[in-house]
């Protein structure tokens, strides 16, 4: 669930809790969950950036340079740093696309389009999680947890456990449809504000709408799954 990097998804860290990683943990950290202040920077730089170089200059090419150049110097950073690059590699590549829309349409708004399109695809993906009794929520919590198959000696066996805990599972469908009110609600939006072409607002709502409504959502899905809660309000779990 994660769009190469914009202020809408901070890629996951398999080192750390960060990204949907952080659903899995004992415990919540905003900060981490985000990847910390240069996470957060290297999401919103690029799309702010981008912005104020455009509305200042009235111009296409100044603002899509300054925006790349942003996710590059990312990258850079991380290598000089020798820090994990990942996230820094999928915003070179979110960004990317999005100057690529936004030269060869000649329209600054189309700079956006790549996220609308992906926000589309989450929201389509997630919704049939759920109508297939896969809730995404669910799976990526297998995945990340501890016992989880990218754990070492993990067994994918974990990602469907699951399904063979009625709280557990209901937990995790609310938190998927949670996810898909959040990519509804960033349609319902922003696709109104891009169809009247106002690069400005788009992207003021494209930065609000990112990083703090995912790192609510995590919030939120993490407190409807964390183990100690679960524990506390399944029958099944409690000693005879």
């Amino acid at each position: 669930m994660s769009e190469p990097t914009s202020p809408e998804v901070p890629a996951a860290d398999p080192a750390t809790g960060r990204g949907m990683r952080a659903i899995a943990g004992e415990e919540f950290s905003f900060s981490e969950a985000v990847g910390g202040v240069r996470g957060m920077v290297e999401a919103v730089a690029p799309v702010l950036l981008f912005v104020v170089v455009y509305m200042v200059s009235g111009r296409l090419v100044p603002a899509v340079v300054a925006a790349l150049a942003a996710a590059l110097v990312a990258v850079v950073a991380r290598l000089v740093s020798r820090t994990p690059i990942t996230q820094a590699l999928s915003g070179v590549l979110g960004v990317g696309i999005g100057v690529a829309f936004a030269l060869v349409s000649g329209r600054a708004i189309n700079y956006f389009l790549w996220g609308l399109w992906t926000n589309v695809a989450y929201l389509v993906a997630t919704v049939v999680t759920i109508v297939v009794r896969w809730p995404l929520v669910g799976v990526l919590l297998g995945l990340f947890d501890s016992r989880g198959p990218l754990a070492e000696g993990g067994s994918w066996s974990n990602v469907g456990r699951f399904r063979s805990d009625p709280l557990l599972r209901r937990r995790a469908t609310w938190a998927t449809w949670l996810w898909v009110g959040v990519f509804a609600a960033r349609l319902a939006v922003q696709v109104p504000i891009y169809l009247s072409a106002n690069v400005a607002w788009l992207g003021t709502a494209k930065l609000v709408m990112g990083v703090p409504l995912f790192a609510l959502a995590l919030w939120l899905s993490w407190l409807l799954l964390r183990p100690e809660h679960a524990q506390e309000q399944s029958p099944e779990r409690h000693d005879p």
